[in-house]
């Protein structure tokens, strides 16, 4: 099962074998009449998985996918024990993470012994069933047969955890047979949240739908409805845990005194503070003591705690409502996304306006990209200029922020399609299309670029530049970024003309750290904080071998250009660029990004206001939020500890105020699927 998370996944003896990554053409071919299922989005088809029953009756599966240029082709066979349970599995092949090769073994005393590119181990086998590490998406459907058949009881895993499986309403969808009726389950234990999936009238695996879906081959269609009606499902959950925590026994007024402040207007930290808060806004900020706490208020002793703006996630993806939550439960009060589907957005806009939805307030953009098979998924894809400004006034229509260009855009639109957003009052990023510069992108209208591979993508040779919408995007950075020189006069001059224009860099390192230093030994340092408080087989997913070496280079060379990276963050600020922080992931690597900015040579402060008042005056919201003053809307956080001594104190949160609502830390965790205070 750990293959199906998703956005967003021996012998008798211990010691097992692994040989290098079999190659695409050493993999199995699917025969004759396999089950055809395809992995698609409303971008177009992304790959395919075949399953089948061989000869000695096990189970076989090959997936092959492309997802925007990364690629997976695996295969897998399963060996099932007299009992139903696997007692052999063999994962072959690669994915963009690398090696996916993986074996398990259920030796003759009972004992399971497992291997993969990131661990190993060992257990008693009895009433446990092996979680895979990875493996064809499509051989989690064993998984799910084993979940109905054990009921409310759920199935203990290994290497850990517990899962369990609810069944609800019923569908009825087109394909290539006419109607068919499916339906909706919800699987607990696999990650922070209850994770939906579709079965079949016999409660057997039909598919699973989403950003990405995979479904049988002629039902692609049915992924938006299937979607559509499991996100409804998943509001009818999250509405209930709204209106616990949006009571009005938690919107009485609050005091917090003699408290650390962070003023991140002025960029720095005032000692001995006081803090009123009432009827959703801050009243008073003054000395510890000089405030009157009024009658029935909760007053809260700051002494060795720090109160701060809530933080700003500038790269988040929403569309998850779980996901959401938990980016409260970190601190997280407002975000923007650079991406979200119209109907989704619009659907947590006017929840979160209701009282129905517990979630950060923030600003949606909406990505266009030319159709290709390279094209993002969920984007809105278009065939010229024309159809581009005309997904540009779609944006606008919908009443959302911005449009986000993607990398396999034809550069010769970009400008109109700019000029026109722009004429809209819309604010204009993205990725750097594949034969641009980010200077390029730039002078035809860009106000922002994300990802610091496209910022790198200025020094990168032109090869490296002409496919910047396959793998290249990180493997040229990851070949040429170590030997760039930073302080080169192009580059200053690169700089200086970024500084001029006012562009913003949301540079989103922490995407880039693991992918290119990790080695498989341990977990990346924006998730180990967090490993002994997530699901263990969300924890086991962080640990990750790196991005496959090619071409001769060592990890030690991708970790050179990883610190290029880092110091390019540096030189931007210097120069006087605007940096916004995000993640592009969970949120849980925020704390991580501010702290990569401090080791780029900003300060403490300047890191922090990269995640508070920056990204407020960029989405225009910086009149409401981003600072700590009387008359502002109170998004703001109490954490425990000194975060001007250590930015990693940030993840001590113990109250968070939204909208003036007092939210207590450690109950948002239990909510959001962490079981304790992250390390």
């Amino acid at each position: 099962m750990g293959r199906m998370i998703l956005a967003a996944l021996l012998a008798a003896s211990a010691s097992i074998a692994v040989a290098a990554p079999a190659t695409k053409d050493q993999l199995m071919k699917p025969p004759a009449g396999a089950r055809h299922y395809t992995i698609s989005s409303t971008a177009g088809k992304h790959g395919d998985i075949w399953s089948w029953t061989m000869p000695d009756g096990k189970s076989a599966y090959r997936m092959s996918m492309s997802l925007r240029g990364w690629i997976t082709e695996d295969d897998e066979v399963i060996t099932p024990g007299p009992d139903g349970r696997p007692i052999a599995i063999a994962i072959r092949g690669f994915t963009d993470s690398g090696d996916a090769t993986e074996d398990f073994r259920v030796d003759g005393s009972g004992v399971a012994h497992w291997k993969t590119a990131v661990d190993s181990g060992s257990a008693p086998f009895a009433n446990k069933r092996y979680n895979t590490y990875g493996g064809p998406w499509l051989a989690g459907e064993k998984d799910i047969e084993a979940l109905v058949a054990a009921g409310d009881k759920g199935v203990d895993l290994l290497p850990g955890g517990h899962a369990s499986i609810t069944i609800g309403q019923r569908v009825q969808i087109d394909g290539p047979q006419g109607p068919k009726t499916v339906k909706l389950a919800f699987i607990k234990g696999y990650g922070f949240a209850p994770n939906p999936v579709w079965l079949d009238t016999d409660n057997r695996y039909f598919g699973f739908a989403g950003v990405i879906s995979l479904l049988p081959e002629g039902y692609e269609k049915a992924g938006p409805k299937l979607t559509e009606i499991q996100n409804q499902a998943t509001a009818a959950m999250v509405r209930d845990i709204a209106h616990k925590f949006l009571a009005a026994a938690n919107r009485t007024p609050t005091l917090v005194d003699h408290v650390l402040l962070f003023d991140s207007v002025a960029g720095k930290y005032l000692p001995d503070r006081a803090v009123l808060i009432a009827d959703g806004k801050v009243v008073g900020v003054g000395p510890a003591g000089s405030i009157e706490a009024p009658a029935g208020a909760s007053v809260i002793d700051g002494r060795g705690k720090t109160i701060l703006p809530g933080l700003w996630d500038a790269h988040q993806h929403v569309g998850g409502d779980w996901n959401l939550l938990q980016n409260l439960a970190t601190g997280m009060t407002n975000y923007r996304s650079p991406g979200s589907d119209i109907d989704e957005a619009l659907s947590i806009q006017k929840r979160r306006a209701a009282g129905d939805l517990l979630a950060p307030d923030g600003k949606i953009s909406v990505i266009i990209d030319r159709k290709d098979p390279l094209a993002a998924q969920g984007a809105l894809t278009v065939s010229s200029a024309e159809e581009a400004v005309a997904a540009v006034d779609k944006i606008k229509a919908a009443g959302l922020w911005g449009a986000k260009f993607y990398t396999s855009m034809d550069p010769a639109w970009i400008a109109p399609a700019a000029a026109e957003a722009h004429k809209l009052g819309l604010h204009v990023h993205g990725h750097v299309p594949a034969r641009m510069r980010p200077l390029d992108a730039v002078r035809a209208g860009y106000d922002e670029i994300t990802h610091i591979n496209f910022i790198m993508m200025q020094a990168m040779p032109q090869e490296v530049v002409d496919k910047a919408n396959t793998a290249a995007r990180l493997e040229g950075p990851a070949k040429y970024g170590k030997d760039v020189d930073l302080d080169s006069p192009a580059m200053k001059a690169f700089y200086a003309e970024l500084a001029k224009r006012g562009t913003i860099i949301d540079p989103t390192l922490t995407v880039w750290e693991p992918l290119m230093t990790s080695d498989g030994t341990s977990i990346s340092p924006e998730y180990a904080p967090f490993a002994d408080i997530a699901p263990p087989a969300v924890a086991r997913g962080w640990k990750i071998g790196g991005y496959p070496l090619f071409g001769g280079l060592t990890r030690a060379d991708f970790k050179k250009s990883f610190d290029k990276m880092v110091g390019l963050v540096g030189k931007l600020h210097d120069a006087g660029v605007r940096i916004v922080a995000g993640t592009d992931g969970y949120g849980l690597e925020l704390v991580r990004e501010l702290v990569l900015y401090e080791e780029a040579g900003l300060t403490n402060a300047e890191a922090l206001q990269t995640a508070t008042i920056v990204p407020a005056q960029m989405t225009g919201m910086d009149d409401r939020v981003g600072s700590i003053a009387a008359g502002k809307t109170a998004d703001i956080i109490l954490v425990d500890g000194d975060v001007s001594k250590d930015l990693r104190n940030l993840r001590h949160v113990e109250t968070v105020f939204l909208d003036g609502y007092r939210l207590d830390g450690a109950a948002l965790r239990e909510a959001s699927g962490l079981s304790g205070m992250p390390k």
